[in-house]
């Protein structure tokens, strides 16, 4: 490749590296808006993993991540990688005026902020994070089989696909809401992220990558 070429090259992944950084600096200005206005449309869900109506879905969130596995003795005396529920760790992105911009992280995390006003499980919750510090922590209410359902679920043997409920909210230290009025979240079309199906030892952790749409829920204005 000649010196001009590689310098055109260069400059063309500068100019498209700045766009793609205003787009996100935009988007930190102006997500919460675009998210509250997209038209977002679940596919078609079984009864199990469907929100009670009165609730409607304002966003979507594609996400990337991880399933972590610990193995730990089972009431047998065997090992299993199930024991524990796995923890996920996930950047979740939304198509912002034609690009992936990440808009939310998903992870586990204490309860700040509890419906039922009780002591928070000290093992945590799954929590998703607005870009805008916003948070809602959840339970799952409703399970279908990964690859039972062709139209929300078509993958076999990645995790199953879920319905869940919030059970805390919370807005951002300055007042960012995107997450704050969440009801229910629904995880589908995943792929990956199963246990190991091998043996394992007291202790040894593994990371399964998977992929999911998660939908988020408010009730219906």
């Amino acid at each position: 490749m000649s010196n001009n070429n590689l310098q055109r090259t260069n400059q063309n992944t500068l100019v498209r590296n700045t766009m793609a950084a205003a787009l996100v600096l935009t988007c930190a200005l102006t997500c919460t808006t675009y998210a509250s206005a997209q038209r977002v449309t679940p596919p078609p869900t079984p009864t199990q993993i469907t929100p009670p109506e009165g609730n409607s879905a304002f966003l979507v969130g594609h996400a990337f991540g991880t399933q972590g596995y610990t193995c730990l003795p089972t009431t047998t005396g065997a090992t299993s990688w199930t024991v524990n529920p796995a923890r996920p760790e996930a950047t979740l992105f939304s198509n912002v005026f034609g690009q992936l911009v990440q808009i939310i992280t998903h992870f586990t995390s204490i309860n700040e902020n509890p419906k039922d006003q009780k002591p928070p499980s000290l093992s945590g919750n799954v929590t998703w994070q607005g870009f805008d510090t916003s948070r809602v922590w959840a339970k799952a209410t409703g399970v279908l089989p990964a690859g039972s359902d062709p139209a929300s679920c078509p993958n076999s043997g990645a995790i199953p696909c879920v319905l869940l409920e919030s059970i805390g909210n919370q807005k951002g230290p300055s007042g960012g809401r995107l997450l704050a009025d969440t009801t229910f979240i629904q995880r589908l079309n995943t792929s990956g992220g199963a246990a190991p199906t091998s043996s394992c030892t007291v202790g040894q952790t593994q990371l399964v990558p998977y992929t999911a749409d998660y939908y988020f829920y408010r009730k219906a204005e």
